[in-house]
């Protein structure tokens, strides 16, 4: 049974040091007892009462990891519905599914792509979650080897408990696939498997209240890590199944909806609805999306979304202030300067880069801001400027000083040029798209 607010405090040190970032103790309990903040925050709590308090401090969506060769994908450990109030911990897992009655010269020629992608955005690496296989008459067995031979990304096994078997056996003792999915008729022998193979078994369920009585069936069985399948496929449905379990599970403190959720937006079969479907699942709290194509470009704006939700809002991306050498400058080569915000920084050496230009770039703290916003609250100024290339030594890379200011600053020039009296200050353009063309004709 929860503990109440008052029950935790009284197990808290009492001491209202405030180092959880709440004013009192009794503060801290009531957001621990409202599932809103962990225990590892209170950094005097004695151990007797961190067992006492093993519950209350549990994360309200239980997290769950499925892996395979090292690489993994996480779902669950939230604690808010929307991100303004904490970020989001886990990013979905994208998974691309085959189908076991393709030939296995398909099954590799559709998975190699998605194990090979990897794309660069602002400095992160984005990449796929792993592979669905999914029964449909064939060799399931033969499936999985297949898809084992071309990757080594996580696995969802998708089919009846005896095809899923066959699936299990070609796989190493070090991963950890998700088995999906147990339901009314076959919740015992899929407990079963999932316990043997120790792994999480996906329940599906048509509506909340058939969904959490399986869930405490399959709690019967000793299994605790689920994930939670509804069998919804419209937008509207999965979004209203989706919200409800969430809300469940974060706001009640229900916990046999406490877990993380799959979706399945390749059911829709239509590859644009698909899209819209894992869009809304990325952003309605689904921790797996299986789909059913791929490429490249879809791919890069549904991992990019997902990048921009699961950062934390209140801290910008940043790069590491310095100097970024651009196509191999040399010392008759100009500096450019910019902010360490990671879109502005990346605009602009993209844009450099592409045109084979050799610049320097002097990346300046600005707290992760852009240019208007950090010159707009004095982080972006001409004695920051000067600070940061004299603290890297950027007299040092050249023997023709020439530095060139984004254009939206252009009145920093004058006094840049006091603080740098032996730099040509310049005006660069005032967008990242036109810096070749200015390097080119002005420089």
């Amino acid at each position: 049974m929860a503990l109440t607010g008052i029950q935790i405090y009284k197990l808290l040190p009492q001491t209202n040091c405030k180092e959880c970032d709440f004013p009192t103790c009794l503060a801290f309990a009531m957001k621990l007892a409202a599932k809103q903040v962990e225990l590892a925050k209170c950094p005097y709590v004695s151990d007797e009462s961190a067992a006492q308090l093993a519950e209350a401090a549990s994360p309200p969506v239980r997290p769950i990891t499925i892996k395979s060769n090292g690489q993994e994908v996480k779902g669950g450990n939230e604690v808010v519905l929307f991100r303004h109030n904490k970020r989001f911990v886990s990013p979905p897992g994208l998974f691309i599914r085959v189908y076991d009655d393709m030939s296995p010269d398909d099954i590799k020629a559709k998975v190699k792509p998605v194990g090979d992608y990897v794309v660069d955005y602002v400095g992160m690496d984005l990449t796929m979650g792993g592979i669905a296989v999914q029964a449909r008459g064939g060799d399931f067995g033969a499936a999985v080897a297949a898809v084992k031979e071309v990757t080594k990304l996580p696995l969802i096994l998708i089919g009846s408990p005896d095809e899923i078997k066959q699936g299990l056996d070609k796989l190493g003792k070090d991963e950890t696939p998700l088995l999906c999915s147990a339901n009314a008729d076959n919740w015992e022998a899929m407990a079963a498997l999932a316990k043997d193979f120790d792994a999480p078994l996906a329940i599906e369920a048509g509506n909340i209240d058939d969904m959490a009585a399986l869930v405490e069936k399959l709690e019967g069985k000793d299994l605790k890590d689920f994930i939670l399948a509804p069998k919804q496929r419209t937008l509207l449905g999965t979004l209203t199944a989706n919200t409800t379990m969430r809300r469940m599970a974060l706001k009640e403190n229900f916990s046999l909806l406490g877990f993380p959720i799959i979706n399945f937006p390749g059911d829709v079969g239509d590859k644009v609805k698909e899209v819209s479907l894992a869009m809304q699942a990325i952003g309605k709290y689904a921790s797996f999306i299986v789909l059913d194509h791929f490429d490249a470009a879809t791919a890069y704006s549904l991992l990019v979304l997902r990048a921009n939700l699961y950062t934390d809002p209140q801290e910008p991306i940043q790069v590491t202030p310095g100097i970024y050498e651009i196509n191999n400058p040399g010392p008759e080569d100009p500096f450019l300067v910019t902010t360490n915000f990671s879109i502005t920084y990346f605009s602009v050496a993209n844009e450099v880069e592409s045109m084979g230009l050799p610049i320097w770039l002097l990346v300046t703290d600005s707290e992760g801001m852009s240019v208007l916003t950090a010159w707009a609250a004095g982080k972006f100024d001409a004695e920051i400027i000067a600070k940061d290339a004299k603290r890297f030594k950027a007299d040092e890379k050249v023997k023709k000083k020439r530095i060139v200011l984004p254009g939206h600053t252009a009145v920093l020039s004058g006094e840049l040029e006091e603080e740098l009296p032996d730099w040509e200050v310049k005006v660069g353009p005032k967008e990242a798209v036109d810096i070749p063309a200015y390097l080119k004709e002005a420089l």
